[in-house]
């Protein structure tokens, strides 16, 4: 899957987590804390996402993400 792909599925489940989330917001320099979610929050958006992309990025590799963009990259590095 592209970059672009991937953004799509994850702004789809941070709006299906976040309804209230202005979706001109979700910008991929944006963290989700930024966006307002809180721990359980990031958790459902990021297995959701990578439920349905059918790809599990390692705890490890999740260390590195600081923003949208650079959780994009770990899923497309893990697909």
């Amino acid at each position: 899957m592209t970059e672009q792909e991937i953004f799509a599925v994850l702004r789809r489940h941070l709006l299906d987590v976040l309804p209230e989330l202005d979706e001109s917001r979700i910008q991929l320099d944006r963290s989700m804390k930024d966006l307002g979610a809180n721990s359980i929050d990031r958790m459902d958006v990021v297995i959701g996402v990578q439920d349905e992309l059918g790809v599990n990025v390692p705890t490890s590799a999740m260390k590195d993400v600081h923003d949208l963009r650079s959780l994009v990259v770990a899923l497309q590095a893990h697909s």
